[in-house]
C-alpha cells in the first residue's frame, strides 16, 4: 500500500506538471488522490478518458452541489458558491452560453485584432521609454489582457487596477474573508455599471446583454452580474498568465525562440504548443451525478473528479516527446481549453492576444532576457490558475 497523493500540488517548475502526478499518469488514466481534508477523489490523467468524461453529462459543474470537490479550506468556507457559466449545468449553462457566443466568434475576435495590436504597441512604447529592467507581468501581460477584456465587455479601463486587485484577492487571497469581500465588491461594482448601461448604452458585450436580455426581462440582474464577473476575471487572468509564462518559457528554450524569431509565421503554431505545454488552467473539477463505468473503474454518484490538464496534455499516447516544445506538432489535440459543453468560450480571444503579444514583443525587443536568475522568479501555487507572480526582464 502506498500513500495517496495529495491534490492539488505546486509545480516545481512553472511550465511542467507537479512531479508527484507523473507516476500516477504512468500507471493508469484515473487514480485516487486526496484533497486537503482527506477526502479521496478521482484524478484524470489520460487524454482519451478526459475527453470522454468532459463530454459526459453525468459529470456536473454545479458548485452548489454538496458533493462538489473543494480543493482548499478557503473555498470550503465561502458563503455563496453559485457561479454563472462555468459553475452551472444545462439547460442553464446552454442558455447563458448562447447569450455570449456571438461576441466570441472568430469573426468578432478578428475585428478586435487592430485594437489588441494598438494596445501591445502602446505598452511596449511605454516600456522602452521607461527603460530596463521592468516586471513584464505588471508592465505588459496584465494590461494587455485587462485592456482587451474591458474593450470587449464595455468596462471602463480606468477601473482596471481596481478589478485586478479584487481578482488577486478572489483567486489568491489567503483568507476566506478576502474571497467573500472581493466577490461582493466586484458584484457591487458591476451592478452599478449594469444599472448605468440601462440609461446610456455603448457597444460592449455588457451593453448588448443589458439591452437585449436584462431590459427585456430575459435575464435577472443577479445572473448578469455573475456572468460579467466570470468574464472579467477569466478574460484577464488567463491571458495574462499565458503571456508572461509563455515569455518565460521561450526564454528558457532559446533554440525554440530563435526558430520563432527567424520565422514569425510560426507564431500561431507556437501559441498552440504553448497552450498545451503550459496548461495554465490546471485542475478542472466535476462531481458525478450517476455511476460511470470507464477505463476499468466505477466512478460512483457523488464522487469528485479532478482533471489534471497539465498531465493530460503530456499523454505519450497522443503527443510524441510531450515534454519538449515542438511548433510542428499536427492538429489541435490539447485540452488546454477543456472539452465538451464547457469548453472555454474565450479561446479565440486568448489565442489572438497571446499571438499578437508574443510576436510583437520579440520583434520589438529581440534581446529581451531575464533580469534575475530563473530560479528566483516566483510563480503561483497549485490551487489557482498557473502563472508567474512577477517576471523581471531587461533588453
Amino acid at each position: 500500500m502506498t500513500e495517496t497523493a495529495a491534490f492539488p500540488q505546486d509545480r516545481s517548475c512553472p511550465f511542467h506538471p507537479p512531479t508527484a502526478y507523473r507516476p500516477l499518469a504512468e500507471q493508469r488514466p484515473l487514480s485516487r488522490v486526496a484533497l486537503y481534508d482527506g477526502r479521496e477523489v478521482w484524478m484524470v490523467t489520460g487524454h482519451a478518458v478526459a475527453r470522454r468524461l468532459l463530454a459526459d453529462p453525468r459529470l456536473s459543474a454545479d458548485r452548489t452541489n454538496p458533493a462538489y470537490p473543494i480543493t482548499t479550506e478557503r473555498f470550503a468556507k465561502v458563503s455563496d458558491r453559485r457561479m454563472a457559466l462555468i459553475g452551472v449545468d444545462d439547460p442553464e449553462h446552454g442558455a447563458q452560453r448562447r447569450m455570449l457566443m456571438s461576441s466570441f466568434t472568430l469573426k468578432r475576435i478578428n475585428t478586435l485584432r487592430p485594437r489588441i495590436q494598438e494596445t501591445v504597441d502602446r505598452l511596449l512604447d511605454a516600456m522602452a521609454e521607461k527603460g530596463a529592467p521592468v516586471d513584464l507581468v505588471t508592465a505588459f501581460a496584465l494590461p494587455v489582457a485587462s485592456t482587451v477584456i474591458c474593450v470587449l465587455l464595455g468596462v471602463p479601463y480606468e477601473d482596471h487596477e481596481y478589478f485586478e486587485w479584487q481578482s488577486r484577492r478572489l483567486l489568491r487571497g489567503p483568507r476566506t474573508e478576502d474571497l467573500d469581500s472581493a466577490r461582493d465588491e466586484l458584484h457591487a461594482y458591476l451592478g452599478d455599471l449594469i444599472d448605468g448601461k440601462r440609461q446610456t448604452s455603448g457597444e460592449g458585450l455588457l451593453d448588448v446583454l443589458v439591452a437585449e436580455q436584462y431590459s427585456q426581462g430575459r435575464v435577472e440582474r443577479r445572473e448578469l452580474i455573475s456572468l460579467a464577473t466570470i468574464l472579467l476575471l477569466a478574460g484577464h487572468e488567463s491571458a495574462a498568465n499565458m503571456i508572461s509564462l509563455g515569455v518565460f518559457t521561450l526564454l528558457r528554450h532559446p533554440e525554440r525562440l530563435a526558430e520563432l524569431k527567424g520565422e514569425p509565421s510560426l507564431t500561431p503554431a507556437a501559441v498552440e504548443e504553448l497552450l498545451r505545454f503550459l496548461s495554465v488552467d490546471d485542475g478542472t473539477a466535476r462531481v458525478a451525478t450517476e455511476d460511470i463505468e470507464i477505463a476499468g473503474v466505477t466512478i460512483r454518484a457523488d464522487d469528485g473528479v479532478m482533471f489534471s490538464t497539465s498531465v493530460i496534455n503530456r499523454d505519450r499516447d497522443i503527443f510524441e516527446e510531450p515534454d519538449s516544445l515542438d511548433w510542428h506538432r499536427p492538429g489541435r489535440n490539447h485540452l488546454a481549453f477543456g472539452h465538451g459543453a464547457h469548453q472555454c468560450i474565450g479561446q479565440n480571444l486568448a489565442r489572438a492576444e497571446v499571438e499578437i503579444a508574443l510576436r510583437t514583443l520579440f520583434a520589438r525587443m529581440p534581446d529581451l532576457r531575464l533580469a534575475v536568475p530563473a530560479g528566483r522568479i516566483p510563480f503561483k501555487p497549485g490551487d489557482t490558475l498557473q502563472g508567474l507572480i512577477e517576471l523581471p526582464v531587461t533588453w
